[in-house]
């Protein structure tokens, strides 16, 4: 055994021991030793994008993942842990506009070099299931699909307001517009009118809400919400206000009726103004006569439609000139165009009741509108000159200035007013929701081609699914000027499937969220050409462990929630919700420096990149790059991301101090779920951990391989007893951070193990002997999950693989319960209050036998002097205090 620890020789001894025996290979109904079949277990991470490099991020889930998946194996689980690429989108788009070299080849460059990275990290993937979102034999499934739900109505096409980004020439969703600006150009974002295909995810809607709300009991809290946010169930009315404003043909406007949509129908008297959409038909015929305002819409074309967005945006409108009847008063209500309306949401229409919703309240103090307060609460005073939260209070109060409706409580007067309404034949109850069909057409290249082919004659024709999949080019380079796949004449170019005439193919992509909404339950079934998922998928799904970013808490989730049931529907699966367990780890922290481009987007530039400029305390304040000295913005900690780069590749420090001690620092900086930030002295710190495990067991190799036999403990002398009562207790607490997934304090327990064994002081006999080797195969038991390079080297080098087996299979040590019983207990001897010393009573002593002992206990006799205590407390197995 080398005396110093060489985790590079480590590391690639393991390695190479683990590929020949192909160690990480998992078969469906794995077999325990008795013949009994193994419980399954199925541990997950997400989907990483190729981007060229892990970073610290990766490192930190992947070994989150990698040490629930050892220990669990150890506890004598089938355990699978897969991995695959999310390699579809516009990064790769836009390094080939840098590079001109195909995203295909950039791509799959960067999954080879990723690939070597986790293998380096020594992770226990089994690369049998390796899946590629770009691979046609994964997309294919993609395609067929999205062609089952076409049929059965689920997929459609529509024309819709959408986000454009004019720089990449696509359609953006919703949360790839940061600040009305495209997240990858940094354009700003305009809406368009556009076709595309969409999902109905909204049919499923009640079930997902009912669902995330009731039946995820195994994840975060914050997460349900989110998704319960993001769904958006309301209840309300909707209802019309009547006009008689025509279009340019005589033909009224909607037929007369513009319609909206409100949770709060007993304030409906408090009416003061209308705000429709820019889109809305009447703000289009408004704007026909009034340029001012037709300045206006275009400008609203700017910028996202985020609904978070549009919470913070500045509040801004144009009265259109038109106005509507009150369903109820028959007063006439003017319109205004809003740029916080949606179009999208609900009907594109809002009312305006600024006395009782603080977003009207702000608006028309700004344009100075009328502001009706019609909700009374005792005590309180209504103002209009500033919000108050009571004013949107609807659970409290009664109606006032309301008419007919005055004197009822807010739910009385929304019943009362749906009622009239209806009877009016001009509103009802409806159930409206935040949740929209999901728009998958994507006007890009580097994805997945949507399987449709239009005929100048049939129209829109599927493509028959014996000739799936359709073939997306690999050899395009992208130049920054749109989808390069409306001028490939090669891709283009095809006959209609029903009537053979020359047609031309669809050349939208899917969305990157579908390659990553199933395949997970694709590493389930590997190597199947002629199905999307088999019988092995009925095995191990749902998936027990999922861990990913907080970042996909919404989208990809619901995405992979629908998915799932569209496939349950379709009779490809057996079960409602593909996770059972959620842990959303916590990112790793790094700074982060950047600058805008005279094109307006942001560039960044990697720590090593730049140095920091600081100021008299020490703060930093600036940047400049290193290689031209031009100033560069910091922007202080943030997530390590590989769009920022900001993340640390892991390599280097594999070079230098082995992929132990990376994941030992990830592991051991934070709590799985929270934020870590980035220490080179913390990564100092897990390697010199690393190097005093390496060095006790290199001093204590003979005394461990003499003692590594038999499970007697009589005769056992007092410090081998304490050393056994130190580990033991320890063990206990590791097994139940392991349960619980505080990886954290599973290092912590094991440095305070390392501690314990460094300074036991052992008798010179057999059974000590054996203590140090049963308590030392306890420690790199319990560390093998984070550190498995040096832990099963140690393991070899120590002859526990003779009497125990390989490491990767050892049994997980058990507690002794026997060993944490104490033969005596130590109490703290107080005299009067002041602490005066110890003393030690056999276990199990009664509380008469601590007293005696203590009262004949020498700092006693010293400090009463000879007089009599006037009371004995004892605190069992704590303190004794004699007050004399």
């Amino acid at each position: 055994m080398q005396e110093r620890y060489n985790p590079t020789a480590v590391e690639k001894a393991s390695h190479q021991n683990w590929q020949e025996r192909d160690a990480y290979r998992v078969i469906e109904h794995a077999l325990a030793p008795d013949g009994t079949p193994k419980p399954k277990f199925y541990a997950c991470s997400m989907l990483p994008y190729p981007s060229g490099k892990l970073h610290m991020g990766h490192v930190r889930n992947y070994t989150i993942n990698d040490m629930m998946t050892r220990q669990l194996r150890m506890r004598g689980y089938n355990v699978l842990m897969p991995m695959g690429w999310d390699a579809f989108g516009m990064p790769a788009e836009n390094a080939a506009i840098k590079s001109r070299v195909p995203p295909a080849k950039w791509t799959y460059d960067n999954i080879a070099y990723m690939k070597k990275q986790m293998q380096a990290m020594g992770l226990a993937i089994d690369w049998s299931r390796e899946m590629c979102a770009c691979d046609p034999k994964y997309y294919k499934w993609n395609q067929w699909l999205f062609l089952k739900m076409l049929e059965k109505g689920i997929a459609y096409r529509k024309t819709q307001v959408v986000n454009w980004d004019p720089v990449d020439q696509t359609v953006l969703a919703n949360e790839q517009v940061i600040d009305g600006r495209g997240w990858r150009s940094g354009a700003p974002v305009e809406k368009r009118e556009i076709p595309g295909y969409y999902l109905r995810i909204t049919d499923y809607a009640e079930e997902l809400l009912e669902n995330v709300k009731n039946g995820l009991p195994g994840w975060p809290e914050r997460v349900r919400l989110m998704q319960e946010n993001w769904i958006g169930k309301s209840e309300g009315v909707r209802f019309a206000f009547t006009h008689d404003i025509k279009d340019n043909t005589g033909a009224l406007i909607q037929d007369g009726r513009m319609h909206v949509f409100t949770t709060r129908a007993d304030t409906i008297m408090g009416v003061t103004f209308c705000a429709v959409a820019p889109e809305h038909p009447l703000a289009t015929h408004a704007a026909q006569s009034n340029h001012a305002l037709a300045a206006f819409i275009e400008s609203c074309k700017q910028g996202g439609t985020t609904e978070a967005e549009l919470a913070t945006r500045e509040k801004e409108g144009m009265p259109a000139g038109l106005a509507v009847t009150h369903p109820i008063t028959g007063e006439s209500v003017p319109v205004w165009v809003g740029n916080y309306v949606l179009m999208t949401y609900g009907d594109g229409a809002v009312m305006g009741v600024p006395a009782h919703d603080e977003r009207d309240f702000a608006f028309a103090n700004k344009y100075a509108l009328p502001i009706k307060d019609v909700i009374a609460v005792e005590g309180k005073v209504f103002s209009t000159g500033q919000w108050q939260d009571w004013y949107g209070d609807k659970q409290h109060g009664t109606t006032v200035n309301s008419g007919k409706y005055n004197g009822l409580t807010p739910a009385e007067a929304a019943n009362a007013v749906a009622a009239d309404l209806a009877q009016n034949g001009q509103g009802e109850k409806k159930t409206t929701w935040r949740l929209r069909d999901w728009g998958v057409s994507r006007q890009r290249y580097w994805g997945t081609p949507i399987p449709i082919i239009h005929c100048p004659g049939c129209g829109p024709v599927p493509v028959p699914e014996k000739d799936l999949p359709v073939i997306l080019p690999d050899d395009l380079i992208p130049d920054g000027s749109g989808n390069p796949l409306v001028k490939h004449e090669a891709f283009l170019a095809c006959q209609c499937p029903k009537c053979g005439s020359a047609a031309r193919r669809e050349t939208d992509t899917m969305d990157t969220f579908v390659d990553s909404s199933w395949y997970f339950m694709r590493y389930t079934s590997p190597g199947n050409d002629e199905a999307m998922v088999d019988a092995r998928n009925d095995y191990w799904m749902p998936m027990d462990q999922y861990i990913g970013g907080i970042e996909h808490a919404v989208l990809h989730l619901l995405y992979a929630r629908f998915w799932t049931r569209v496939m349950r529907d379709l009779g490809l699966v057996k079960f409602d919700e593909p996770f059972t367990r959620l842990l959303c780890q916590g990112m790793v922290l790094n700074h982060i420096y950047s600058r805008k481009t005279e094109q307006g987007a942001v560039e960044y530039f990697w720590p090593e990149e730049v140095e920091n400029i600081y100021d008299a305390k020490g703060a930093i304040t600036g940047a400049r790059r290193i290689a031209d000295g031009t100033p560069v913005q910091y922007g202080g900690i943030g997530t390590m991301s590989k769009s920022k780069n900001n993340g640390v590749d892991p390599q280097s420090l594999i070079d230098s101090m082995g992929a132990d001690t990376a994941r030992l620092f990830v592991m051991f900086a934070s709590p799985p779920e929270q934020t870590l930030e980035w220490s080179d002295s913390g990564v100092d710190g897990a390697h010199r951990f690393l190097r005093r495990v390496w060095g006790f067991c290199h001093s204590q190799r003979e005394a461990i391989l003499a003692g590594n036999t038999g499970a007697d403990w009589t005769g056992a002398t007092e410090s081998t007893k304490t050393l056994r009562r130190e580990i033991h207790s320890l063990l206990k607490l590791a097994d139940y951070d392991y349960q619980r997934i505080q990886y954290n304090t599973v290092v912590s327990t094991c440095m305070k193990m390392l501690n314990a064994l460094e300074s036991a002081k052992l008798d010179d006999n057999a059974l000590a002997r054996r203590a140090m080797a049963e308590t030392t195969s306890i420690l790199l038991r319990v560390l093998y999950p984070v550190v498995p390079h040096i832990t099963w080297k140690l393991w070899q080098e120590l002859g526990f693989d003779k009497s125990a087996g390989d490491l990767l299979d050892a049994a997980w040590p058990a507690v002794d319960e026997m060993a944490l019983i104490a033969d005596e207990t130590e109490f703290v001897l107080q005299i009067n209050g002041k602490l005066r010393g110890s003393l030690r009573v056999a276990h199990g002593a009664t509380k008469d036998q601590v007293e005696q002992v203590a009262l004949a206990h020498e700092a006693t006799v010293k400090y009463l002097e000879g007089r009599l205590p006037k009371r004995v407390i004892v605190v069992p197995g704590k303190l004794v205090n004699i007050v004399g």
